[in-house]
């Protein structure tokens, strides 16, 4: 069995890239690293510490100061900032609104790159975000590229939001994710864009475990190998 394999995941926000990238982990076995978690991490650093977005040695001081690691425990995986479980509180609307700022300045990004390229190096792993089929690891051995109508993507985090956000609207969370697939895809730093390898898969009318399947079945020959 081959014992170095990298299953990239990019696509837009809520797609279901981590429901997606959780699901092979524990099918396959795999190591799941969350980098859009290791980016509102460093956002909720941010805005804990009120760090000038525009101040770059202040940003490279917090950097200097943020220590992430990932631990899993019946099969979920959790983030720690600073040793501070954080899972729960990176998933909050103050944070949504700021990520994709934050992910989109240079130093924030080649401090996260080399973390994630880091964890890649030695172990079967599956990894979700933006940027990792064509900047983190553009050799992966299977890309995946995320999509799906932006009507279904907002109503998937509305009621993923709304047992701990009950005042929050439809409509709110469908303008929020459009402006970070606009900053996502207009950023100068690593934009959002398909590799040219990548496989899309588009899950408007897909359940999880018919997306699930379909990802299998692009990873198990490399598996054999």
């Amino acid at each position: 069995m081959n014992n170095n394999i990298v299953v990239a995941i990019d696509g837009y926000s809520s797609c279901g890239k981590s429901t997606l990238a959780k699901a092979l982990a524990k099918e396959l076995h795999f190591i799941y690293v969350d980098s859009g978690a290791m980016y509102r991490a460093v956002t909720l650093y941010f805005l804990r510490h009120n760090i000038d977005l525009e101040n770059h040695a202040q940003i490279a001081e917090a950097l200097h100061n943020i220590h992430l690691n990932f631990h899993t425990q019946n099969h979920k995986t959790f983030i720690t900032l600073n040793e501070e479980d954080v899972s729960d509180e990176i998933r909050q609307m103050h944070v949504a609104e700021k990520v994709s700022s934050v992910a989109a300045i240079k130093e924030v990004r080649v401090a996260m790159v080399r973390q994630q390229q880091r964890l890649g190096r030695s172990k079967n792993i599956i990894m979700d975000g933006r940027d990792i089929g064509t900047v983190v690891f553009p050799d992966a051995q299977v890309k995946l590229f995320m999509t799906a109508d932006p009507k279904i993507r907002a109503e998937r985090r509305y009621k993923e939001l709304l047992p701990t956000n009950p005042n929050i609207t439809l409509e709110e969370v469908f303008d929020n994710l459009a402006h970070r697939d606009y900053q996502d895809t207009t950023r100068e730093e690593s934009p959002l864009t398909r590799a040219e390898d990548a496989i899309i898969l588009d899950n408007t009318d897909l359940s999880q475990d018919e997306q699930l399947m379909f990802a299998i079945s692009h990873i198990e020959p490399f598996i054999a190998e």
